[in-house]
C-alpha cells in the first residue's frame, strides 16, 4: 500500500544556495592549491585534496533536486526499498542516493474504439465506451503490475519516462475496460423488442448499466491502484451484418403500433357516429344496415389511401 514519504526532504532553494556555496569553496581551494604550489607543497596538496572532495560532493548533491507540480507524485526508492510517495507541490531536495519515479495523478480520458460483442439474446452489436480514470495508489500502480516493462516496450523518440509510464497504465486500463464491457454487454439485451427481455436493456437502462460498468471497472483496476471516476457507454448499434434486418423489424413494430392506434381511434369514431345518429333521430337503421355502415367506416378510417366514394344517383327505369 502507498505510504507518505517521511525521509529527508529539504527546501530546494536552500540546498541550491548550499550547492553554489560548495562550488565557490571548491573553486577557491583549487585556486589556492595552484597558487600555493610554489610556497607550501603540503598546504597546496591539502587544498587540492579538499578541492577534489568538494567537487565530488558537489556532483553528488546535484542529483538530489526534485520538482513536483500539482497532481503529480514522486515514488521514492532507496536501493530497491520503497520509502514512500511524495505528493507535496514545490521544489525540494531529497537524498541524492535515492531513486525516484514520477507519476501523474491527473484525470485522463479513454475513448475506446467500439467492439463487436453478442448481447444477452445472441445478437451481434457494436458497443463503445468512454472512461475517465486516474491513479489513486502509486505503490500498486508501479509494483503490483509490471508497469516498468510495459513502459520500456512503449519507447518512442521524444517521449519522457513519465509519459511512457502513463501510456503503459493507459494500455492496462484499455485491456481491462474491454473485458469489463464485454461482460456487461452479455448480461443485457439490446432493446426491449428482443425476445425474452426482462428489466433494463442496453438502450433503455443507460444509467443502471453505466453504474454497473463503473463498478466492474473499479473492481478490475483496483489491483493496479487505478480509480475510475466515470464510465459511460457512448456508442451502441447493431452489427452491420444484421443492422438492415433489425431496422426492418423496428419499422414493422412501429407500423403495428401505429395500426393499433388507428384501429382504436376508428372504433371509437364509429361508435360515436352510431350513437349520434340514434340520438339525433337522423335515420333509423336496421342491424344489417348498421353492420354495413360499420364495415364501410372502418375501411375508410383504417385505409392507407384516401377513400374514393361512389355516389348513387338513383336507379334507371
Amino acid at each position: 500500500m502507498e505510504k507518505e514519504f517521511k525521509g529527508l526532504c529539504l527546501n530546494g532553494f536552500l540546498m541550491l544556495f548550499v550547492c553554489l556555496l560548495t562550488l565557490a569553496v571548491d573553486i577557491a581551494c583549487l585556486v589556492g592549491a595552484i597558487s600555493w604550489s610554489d610556497q607550501d607543497v603540503t598546504l597546496s596538496a591539502m587544498a587540492g585534496i579538499l578541492s577534489g572532495v568538494l567537487f565530488i560532493g558537489w556532483l553528488i548533491m546535484l542529483f538530489g533536486f526534485v520538482k513536483l507540480e500539482p497532481n503529480e507524485a514522486l515514488v521514492t526508492l532507496f536501493f530497491g526499498k520503497y520509502q514512500g510517495t511524495l505528493r507535496k507541490t514545490g521544489f525540494f531536495y531529497l537524498n541524492p542516493f535515492m531513486s525516484c519515479k514520477y507519476v501523474s495523478l491527473r484525470a485522463r480520458n479513454l475513448d475506446a474504439t467500439p467492439i463487436k460483442v453478442n448481447d444477452k439474446t445472441g445478437n451481434p452489436i457494436m458497443i463503445g465506451q468512454v472512461i475517465v480514470w486516474r491513479l489513486k495508489d502509486s505503490y500498486k500502480a508501479l509494483f503490483d503490475i509490471d508497469a516498468e516493462t510495459m513502459a520500456a516496450n512503449a519507447t518512442a523518440s521524444g517521449v519522457t519516462a513519465v509519459n511512457r509510464r502513463m501510456k503503459a497504465f493507459e494500455n492496462f486500463v484499455k485491456v481491462q475496460s474491454d473485458a469489463a464491457l464485454r461482460q456487461i454487454a452479455g448480461l443485457y439485451a439490446y432493446d426491449e423488442t428482443d425476445t425474452h427481455t426482462e428489466g433494463a436493456t442496453l438502450r433503455s437502462g443507460t444509467d443502471e448499466i453505466n453504474e454497473i460498468l463503473e463498478q466492474k471497472l473499479n473492481e478490475r483496476l483496483a489491483m493496479a491502484g487505478i480509480e475510475v471516476v466515470e464510465a459511460r457507454i457512448n456508442y451502441l448499434a447493431y452489427a452491420p451484418e444484421i443492422a438492415a434486418v433489425m431496422l426492418r423489424r423496428q419499422q414493422a413494430s412501429a407500423i403495428i403500433s401505429a395500426r393499433e392506434k388507428i384501429v382504436e381511434g376508428a372504433v371509437s369514431m364509429v361508435k360515436m357516429a352510431l350513437e349520434k345518429l340514434d340520438e339525433e333521430k337522423v335515420v333509423t337503421l336496421s342491424e344489417e344496415k348498421k353492420a354495413a355502415m360499420v364495415s364501410n367506416l372502418l375501411v375508410v378510417l383504417c385505409a392507407d389511401e384516401p377513400a374514393q366514394p361512389i355516389v348513387n344517383s338513383g336507379s334507371e327505369n
